[in-house]
This record gives C-alpha cells, sequence and structure tokens, in this order.
C-alpha cells in the first residue's frame, strides 16, 4: 500500500491537483467489537506530526510548511507511524496532526483489518490538522463538536496576558462508547501550541473551559470519561521528567480542580500510574543545535485524563520511548501514551 498516496494527489506542470479531505464522523448501522480480547481495552493517544498525504495548499504540506518536505518524506513518515502503530496494537488510538480521513484509510491499510476510521473536521485552516481516531470498538454516537467560544483571559488566570478575545477549540471531536455495558464518553482535542506564550496560554485555558461544559454535561448524565489530546501545557500536580510547571490552569480546568466548575467532579491524570522519570510525551530541540540531545529537550503535553471508575479499572500504564528523537527522523516528534483497562 505504499504507493497509495499517488490517488490522492498528482503532478501536473510541478503543482498539485488535490481531493479534497472527507470527514468520516458517521456510525454504522450494525455496530462492531473487534477486540482480540472483549474483557480488555487498550487506548493509545498519539500526536503524528503532521501525518499529511494529501497536499494542503494553505500549510503547504507536505512541503516547505512543514516537517516533510516533498511527498517521498511524508510517504515514508506514515511508514513509520504504521510500524509503531502495529507494534504496540491498540484498540482505540487517537491522532493529533493527521489530516483527513485519506490519512485514516492510508494507515488503516497496513494493519490487520479490524480497524474503522472516525474523524469529525475542525476548523484549523491555518494548518489543516485534524484530530481523529482509529478503533476496534465502534462508537454509538456520530461523533460531534461543540461550536461553544469562551472569553479569554479567564477570571483569575495568570498567563500575564493583557488584550481580550475569544476562542472556540478549533481541533476536537466528542463521541460515546458502550463497552461491556459502561457509558463512556470520549473527548478528543488538540489545543493551541506553545505553553510560555501569554496569549496562546491565555486561549488554552478558554479552550479548556469550553471542553469542561461538555465534561460536565456528560458526568450529570453518568457517563465515565476519558479525555485526550495534545494539550500543549504541564499539569502542576504530576510533574514531568524535568518538572515543568504551567503557566496556565488548563489542565487544573479540565480536571475539575478550576474553572466555572471547579469541585463539580474529578478527573484523574493517568501519568500519575507513571513514574516520573518516565513521563515525557514530546520532543523539542529546545537550544537548536541539532549536535546535542539532552532532558531539557523532553516533556510532557500529551494526557488522558479519566474518571475514578476507569482509573481503577486501569491495569497497565506507559509512554512508549522506543525510538530516538533527532533532527532529520522520521518518527513523529511525540510518543504514544498507553492505557490498557480491565472492563468486564
Amino acid at each position: 500500500m505504499k504507493v497509495l498516496f499517488i490517488l490522492f494527489s498528482l503532478f501536473i506542470n510541478n503543482s498539485f491537483i488535490i481531493s479534497t479531505d472527507t470527514e468520516c464522523p458517521i456510525v454504522p448501522t450494525s455496530l462492531g467489537d473487534r477486540r482480540k480480547d472483549k474483557n480488555k481495552f487498550r487506548i493509545i493517544q498519539y500526536n503524528v506530526e503532521w501525518l499529511f498525504i494529501d497536499y494542503n495548499s494553505q500549510s503547504k504540506c507536505p512541503g516547505s510548511g512543514c516537517t516533510w518536505v516533498n511527498q517521498t518524506e511524508a510517504q515514508t513518515h506514515m511508514d513509520y507511524v504504521a510500524t509503531i502503530v502495529n507494534e504496540l496494537e491498540p484498540d482505540l488510538i487517537n491522532f493529533c496532526e493527521i489530516e483527513g480521513c485519506d490519512e485514516l484509510n492510508i494507515l488503516s491499510e497496513y494493519l490487520d483489518g479490524s480497524y474503522a476510521p472516525y474523524l469529525k473536521q475542525g476548523t484549523d485552516t491555518a494548518t489543516g490538522q485534524n484530530v481523529g481516531m482509529l478503533t476496534r470498538v465502534d462508537p454509538i454516537t456520530n461523533l460531534y463538536r461543540t461550536e461553544n467560544r469562551y472569553s479569554y483571559p479567564i477570571p483569575g488566570s495568570n498567563c500575564g496576558y493583557t488584550g481580550s478575545g475569544t476562542t472556540g477549540v478549533s481541533k476536537h471531536y466528542i463521541t460515546e462508547f458502550n463497552i461491556n455495558n459502561n457509558k463512556i464518553a470520549l473527548i478528543a482535542a488538540h489545543f493551541i501550541a506553545i505553553p510560555t506564550d501569554t496569549q496562546r496560554c491565555a486561549q488554552r485555558e478558554a479552550q479548556a473551559s469550553v471542553l469542561q461544559e461538555v465534561i460536565m454535561n456528560y458526568i450529570n448524565t453518568n457517563y465515565e470519561i476519558i479525555m485526550l489530546g495534545d494539550f500543549n501545557d504541564y499539569d502542576s500536580e504530576i510533574l514531568d521528567m524535568n518538572s515543568n510547571k504551567p503557566k496556565s490552569k488548563v489542565l487544573d480546568i479540565l480536571k475539575g480542580i478550576a474553572g466555572e466548575f471547579a469541585n463539580k467532579y474529578e478527573l484523574f491524570n493517568i501519568a500519575e500510574t507513571i513514574t516520573q522519570n518516565e513521563r515525557y510525551s514530546d520532543w523539542y530541540n529546545s537550544d537548536n543545535n541539532c549536535n546535542t540531545n539532552t532532558n531539557n529537550d523532553f516533556s510532557m503535553i500529551d494526557h488522558i485524563l479519566v474518571t475514578d471508575y476507569i482509573k481503577k479499572n486501569i491495569i497497565n500504564s506507559s509512554i512508549y520511548h522506543g525510538y530516538k528523537e533527532f533532527c532529520g527522523k522520521y518518527n513523529s516528534d511525540h510518543f504514544p501514551v498507553i492505557i490498557d483497562l480491565l472492563i468486564s
């Protein structure tokens, strides 16, 4: 399947003709559960760093606007991602920085045939990035989004931003599962980047506040919650390997510690079940020197937050560090975050 990308883009006079990336949010009439072990459920959060095969003219990716400068590099990256997914064998894997359903379908061709693709198109037109999943268990509800917006800075913000504005969550989806008679809401998101930028810090707090209302609504209807994604921020309680501390309250808002619905519910960061020296999910060439690679280049900004019932049913948790990060690599600049649940 390594030549499938040719179906999606053609070169004519050194320019691209591209197909329109389609969303795939609709669940089938006949729902399936294709897990190998029906009592276990492996969930993975994975930012796959510009998993683009179709050319996106806004972001110029593959090309000068992203990591993969041409179609060959983009396809090589796809090969590397597929190798990792095959090795880890998730039952459900959420991807950040994926372009669309074309890429999900191409990736699924590398796998064992048990995965269905789901993606709800977002509104990040600048990058063209989305969040989507491959899953062996079909959701019971079509993927949907909230278009609510929130003003920033939020009351009590410590981000230091003195302007004002409103924002929504450009990259996210919401859906529901019934797994062994357990009602589970899955909320996946990719928040705006750069943890230390004051305006983006304030925007992320507002994005978290938008989704906090979604979490609260599901809590009120007795759903278990799995909230996962690249939040581009640190947890103030569960410190990563470098003890990075956030300027923002993003994780505190999502966990129910802060925000409009503070102390009305509680989510737990599964990172608390992982030893601190293993808590890193992202690589960043912090000194812009490709000849150095230190612990300062790593942090944890990808998270899985869960309700107490889900937490109590975690039998294994880890962050996969099975490849090295360096300038010129073809693996992602993030690592997969993994939980194994025993749900009977």
